[in-house]
């Protein structure tokens, strides 16, 4: 996520940060290359023009240039501005005065916006809703079956009818169902195009007259920069959003979608999709991600995936046997599993300060497939094995490693690993570790 515009932004801080001293050379110099970095992570020209006067009239007319750590004032500056350029601080949703409330979810095909549809419903039932899931979209093959699916898979019902009915009559339906179910939320799927016209804006119109809805929310691919921007103007002028919702926001290396779009559409983002799992579904901070951008980190995140991943029972009794330095690889494997609850590795590390340079750098350090080879070395072994490795002999080895599709050597090496894990911890239970 944004790894150029965080490649770019930390070369130019490095830069700053080398200096003693600042001048209005070192200062204009910097914002030329913001400014080109921002440009070519596809950022609105509108956008970059006002950041960049904003940076520069906050530099140059404040004692920056005269502080005792002038470069970290500039950081601080370029944070700010970032912040206030996404939008300043969280945008929730907005509940109704009468349950259930209701969430219609727009935009064009190939955006997400079914599974996202589910992501929500999901992300709602964990804070303690009761959502309903309705079956709107009757323009793209499969898109009810698929929605069906996934509320299966979540065990949050969905209304259907036949593909052959209104999509309006359809949500007047699942209203009066809701009302049955004594549902929070009601969260519409509504039909896509490939592109803006007037039949889908027409339907979606409907829809919305038919629905009443509190939250009426654009599902935009993050990917598509600048188009993601224009598509949000356009359904805004015909259908007056309240927020947007940026999806694969996982794979969008620029930014440039999510530093735009509410500078000039002026819609709020409510949320970013993050990953294909039905979780995979974040509430967006704009400090948490300028943070991100800047290399900073963002620890808040990574705290809440975790208390979301980890069972706490489990967390104590993982304590009590580092504690007694009694740790095994069945342990190991537990917190394997736990943190790829947690997303994608390089995810992770995305979040943590300083090491998002680090592994931009070096890639394969933080390659998931490391993981998933040690999971499968340990679960090619028996229980006994994994609860006491020492067993493990010559052919217990080739026998682990044509198991799990890798080489003696592999195994030798978790072995290893994992003695000097133990060792350490057992150190730190006698209380000798220095």
């Amino acid at each position: 996520m944004f790894e150029i515009l965080s490649e770019k932004f930390g070369s130019v801080f490095k830069r700053l940060g080398g200096k003693g001293s600042l001048t209005e050379k070192d200062i204009e110099e910097a914002l030329r290359e913001v400014r080109l970095a921002l440009l070519e992570a596809d950022v609105h020209f509108k956008v970059v023009k006002d950041f960049i006067a904003k940076v520069r009239e906050r530099v140059l007319n404040t004692q920056v240039l005269e502080s005792l750590t002038p470069a970290q004032q500039v950081i601080k500056i370029v944070n700010e501005e970032l912040i206030a350029t996404l939008g300043g601080g969280p945008s929730h949703l907005v509940p109704a005065s009468h349950p259930p409330t209701i969430a219609m979810l727009v935009g064009l095909q190939g955006s997400g916006k079914t599974t996202t549809a589910a992501k929500l419903a999901l992300h709602l039932k964990s804070s303690g809703q009761r959502p309903l899931l309705v079956a709107a979209d009757h323009r793209r093959p499969a898109a009810i079956e698929q929605l069906v699916i996934l509320g299966r898979q979540l065990d949050i019902p969905v209304y259907r009818e036949d593909p052959s009915s209104k999509p309006a009559s359809v949500c007047a339906h699942a209203l009066k169902r809701a009302k049955e179910l004594a549902t929070s939320w009601v969260i519409a799927d509504t039909g896509g195009r490939l592109h803006i016209d007037e039949a889908m804006m027409k339907e979606a119109a409907e829809i919305k007259r038919e629905l009443k809805p509190s939250e009426v929310l654009l599902v935009v691919d993050a990917m598509t920069g600048q188009d993601a921007v224009r598509t949000a103007e356009e359904f805004h002028a015909k259908l007056g959003l309240t927020g947007l919702i940026l999806t694969k926001m996982d794979g969008d290396a620029r930014g440039g979608a999510a530093l735009s779009i509410k500078s000039v559409a002026g819609i709020p983002i409510k949320f970013i999709g993050t990953g294909e799992k039905t979780d995979a579904l974040e509430t967006f901070y704009p400090d948490r991600l300028a943070s991100r951008i800047l290399g900073m980190g963002d620890m808040l995140t990574l705290i809440e995936r975790a208390e979301k991943a980890i069972d706490e029972e489990q967390a104590r009794k993982l304590e009590r046997k580092v504690r007694h330095g009694t740790l095994d690889l069945e342990d190991f494997l537990e917190q394997l599993e736990q943190m790829q609850k947690m997303g994608p590795l390089s995810q992770l590390v995305e979040m943590i300060p300083g090491l998002s340079a680090i592994a931009r750098r070096a890639p394969a350090q933080v390659d998931e497939n490391r993981l998933k080879k040690v999971k499968a070395i340990i679960l090619s072994m028996t229980p006994q094995e994994r609860r006491n490795p020492n067993t493990i002999d010559g052919s217990c080895r080739r026998r682990i490693a044509r198991g799990s599709g890798t080489t003696p050597h592999d195994v030798n090496q978790l072995l290893n690993q994992f003695r000097q894990t133990q060792k350490l911890m057992k150190q730190m239970a006698r209380g000798k570790l220095r």
